[in-house]
């Protein structure tokens, strides 16, 4: 069966305040995942943490390789990796204790959703917060 987003999952991941670690965020502004996460940090008032291949920082915020780099705790993990290695990082959620995995607008990998889902983490894929949030009127 394939996965459906739920409505109430959505705008809850988007109206409650917490730390979003965004896989994939670097500072290219080429990228989509430079202005969507800044919209969530500045719109919808969310901590952004940076992961990517080197660490780098974005806009002043320390970066991490990995998501067990990350201290504390990471309510979203949102992903902005191709769906073939997305499954990965699903893992890595699921190993930090993460509360959610956002796949992003094209992102679809039903096993990793699946695994997410069984491991009690809210699941939304194939979209992105900034789509929601305006379908929600947030």
């Amino acid at each position: 069966m394939a996965h459906r987003n739920d409505p109430e999952v959505v705008t809850r991941l988007l109206t409650s305040k917490g730390r979003w670690a965004v896989v994939g965020l670097s500072n290219n502004p080429a990228r989509p995942a430079v202005g969507v996460s800044r919209f969530v940090r500045d719109s919808l008032g969310m901590e952004i943490i940076p992961v990517n291949l080197s660490g780098q920082a974005f806009d002043g915020q320390q970066g991490f390789r990995k998501l067990a780099e990350i201290p504390g705790q990471v309510d979203v993990v949102d992903c902005f990796v191709n769906s073939a290695r997305v499954g990965d990082v699903v893992d890595q959620a699921i190993a930090v204790g993460a509360k959610a995995v956002w796949l992003q607008l094209g992102v679809v990998d039903e096993d990793a959703a699946r695994r997410a889902a069984n491991a009690g983490l809210d699941v939304v894929m194939n979209t992105c917060p900034v789509i929601e949030a305006g379908r929600f009127g947030l």
